[in-house]
């Protein structure tokens, strides 16, 4: 029986202007299919993709776990013989199912747009000047002095709360299209081997000609991990009066954070030379890597000021605070959003697999 399908003329406009704009040169001859060695041998992608796309079929490609289990290692481009980028339009793909799952879905909007950009960071300069500008001044020679510690908890583990929230909607409306579309099954099932292909990022090793920016992925995830590790346990430690800052050069969770930090700075340059030097990246790449190298290159640079007793680490901490407030509450909008839509999307196909 013949299905009518109503192309999303819009959709397709955005797939086009979020990166996929050789979407159209695509001629179905298979060879992305072919070469992709992440694409399992009882579906392959991005081929269907790539037609689905073309046709503006939203809803199909909303509920596609195929979307998420390509990594853009460029293979499939290199080899393409009509230079139709399936990789970046799959990246493009991505970008728009973060902007659809989205709570509140303007704000997805917003994020993903060059123009929203400085209403995002308006907030937080704001909020922290406004801080600055109330704060008691009672301890000179202190980020406190600027920026009291207890005002300072009180907002990030509110941000923190409202991310949560913003996350657990986007991943139950994502299951939910998952499962509308038979791939959902008992996600539960496959979370765990999901977590440790993230964690370790397997997959990039398998890509033909990028298998060197699995190195910027695995440095990055875990400097990240290791600094959010060790705010929340001194946010929580200082909340409980178990810890008191700042912290001595040498206390363990110092050092663990300065060699976090590193870790993370090494990350972010060889995932932006990576960038710097592949066709097809676009503005919701590059802000969230320049973001997180902004994050952790301030964050450093405020500590060393403060050591040699500059009054200059106030301005650049406060700088950090800006683009700490942006990547955490603008997580579930950004490409931080990859972490849970890829994780669910791999435990969704390894339970169907499981199944089948």
């Amino acid at each position: 029986m013949a299905t009518l399908v109503q192309p999303d003329t819009q959709f397709i406009r955005e797939v086009m202007a979020a990166g996929g704009a050789d979407l159209k040169k695509c001629y179905q001859c298979a060879t992305c299919s072919t070469v992709c060695q992440l694409a399992p041998e009882d579906a392959p992608f991005p081929r269907k993709q790539m037609l689905a796309a073309q046709w503006g079929m939203t809803e199909r490609l909303a509920a596609d776990p195929a979307v998420w289990l390509c990594h853009n290692c460029g293979d499939c481009t290199r080899q393409c013989p009509r230079g139709a980028r399936p990789g970046d339009v799959l990246g493009a793909l991505r970008a728009a199912a973060i902007r659809r799952f989205a709570f509140p879905g303007w704000l997805g909007a917003l994020v993903a747009s060059p123009k929203g950009l400085p209403l995002l960071l308006l907030l937080p300069v704001l909020i922290f000047s406004a801080m600055a500008w109330t704060a008691p001044q009672n301890q000179p020679g202190k980020f406190a002095h600027l920026f009291p510690i207890p005002t300072l908890e009180a907002l990030f583990f509110t941000v923190a709360g409202l991310v949560v929230l913003a996350f657990a909607i986007g991943a139950a409306r994502f299951v939910r299209a998952l499962r509308a579309a038979g791939a959902g099954g008992s996600i539960g099932a496959g979370l765990v081997p999901a977590l440790v292909e993230i964690a370790t990022h397997e997959r990039l090793a398998q890509c033909g000609q990028e298998k060197n920016r699995r190195l910027g992925h695995l440095l990055t995830l875990w400097g990240f991990v290791g600094l959010a590790a060790v705010g929340t346990i001194v946010g929580l430690g200082h909340m409980a009066g178990l810890v008191h800052t700042p912290l001595p050069p040498f206390y363990p969770l110092k050092i663990f954070a300065n060699l976090g930090a590193v870790v993370m700075l090494i990350g972010c340059a060889v995932l932006l030379a990576d960038r710097a030097k592949r066709a097809g990246s676009t503005y919701f790449d590059w802000l969230f890597l320049w973001t997180l190298l902004g994050v952790v290159a301030t964050g450093v640079a405020s500590e060393l000021l403060r050591w040699a007793g500059t009054n200059v680490m106030y301005g650049v901490y406060f700088v950090h605070l800006v683009l700490v407030f942006a990547l955490f509450l603008y997580a579930p909008y950004s490409k931080f959003a990859h972490l849970l839509y890829r994780t669910l999307a791999m435990a969704a196909t390894r339970r169907t697999t499981i199944e089948g």
